[in-house]
């Protein structure tokens, strides 16, 4: 299909594009890699009468801050995937960096805009969740930093205020901590219909509610120094899975006590499990 008509605004600095958010409102829409916006556009489910275009901002890169990852909101999925920092620091960011979609997809791609998509079925939003990172967010009256936990809040729906900038990552090093990512989809290029992300004794779940959510009862069963089976068992507790032409509720309960058994006996042959909860 194609898309309503808009103005395409190459925006040239970062205090540009907030000011333009500021300006049209609801109207307007960022675009990096256009990866997640340019499909909606297509399908009519997004509509904006503007789209910002940030090609031209330096917000990419990969840096070790301390003892902390810090990834610029312009990376490419590719360039997290083959990252030797992430692999090092954050390796679950770079397992699930590695199958979003297909090559073109992270090629052009970007971490900053799949997060700020807040697709409840992203690998790199699940990814992250588990990691316990943080998002630094810019807009009108300046830098915040929101945490993953805060950050999706509801279907494609995130806590980035209307003239907002997403413009880095932050995770502090996972280096020796246990961790793994499985995702059940029906072809390779395919959302997830579950997906499991393990950090430690963090583990998160795409595909189980209106956002990625954390399975907090296995958590506390992992601190509780409980076995992996029970831990898995209750993946599934105080979720609200859909129902869609991929799974049924029930279906995706049990993929999800399916992969986190799996993820966490993976995640423990990896290094510690079950000791480093935020």
């Amino acid at each position: 299909m194609i898309p309503a008509p808009f103005r395409h605004v190459i925006v040239d600095h970062l205090d540009h594009a907030i000011a333009a958010l500021a300006e049209h409102g609801d109207d307007a829409k960022l675009m990096a890699g256009g990866q997640s916006l340019i499909p909606l556009m297509k399908l009519r489910l997004a509509s904006p009468t503007v789209v910002l275009d940030l090609c031209r901002l330096s917000l990419g890169g990969i840096r070790l801050d301390g003892t902390e990852l810090v990834i610029g909101a312009m990376t490419t999925y590719r360039d997290v995937a083959r990252s030797a920092l992430v692999r090092e620091h954050a390796p679950l960011l770079a397992a699930a960096a590695a199958v979003v979609g297909d090559p073109q997809v992270r090629n052009r791609g970007t971490i900053g805009g799949g997060l700020a998509h807040a697709d409840p079925a992203g690998d790199v939003p699940c990814a992250v969740l588990a990691l316990g990172g943080a998002l630094v967010v810019r807009g009108p009256e300046g830098e915040r930093v929101v945490s993953a936990d805060d950050f999706f809040v509801g279907y494609w729906t995130s806590a980035l205020g209307g003239a907002e900038v997403l413009v880095e990552v932050r995770i502090a090093s996972r280096a020796g901590v246990g961790w793994d990512y499985q995702k059940f989809n029906i072809r390779s290029q395919d959302w997830a219909t579950v997906a499991v992300a393990v950090s430690g004794s963090r583990v998160a779940l795409a595909s189980m509610a209106d956002r990625v959510i954390r399975a907090t009862q296995t958590e506390q069963i992992l601190l509780a120094g409980g076995s992996i089976d029970s831990a898995a068992e209750v993946a599934d507790a105080n979720t609200e899975p859909p129902a869609d032409l991929r799974a049924t509720a029930d279906y995706r309960r049990h993929l999800a006590r399916v992969l986190s058994g799996d993820a966490l006996r993976a995640a423990a042959k990896r290094g510690v499990l079950g000791k480093d909860v935020s």
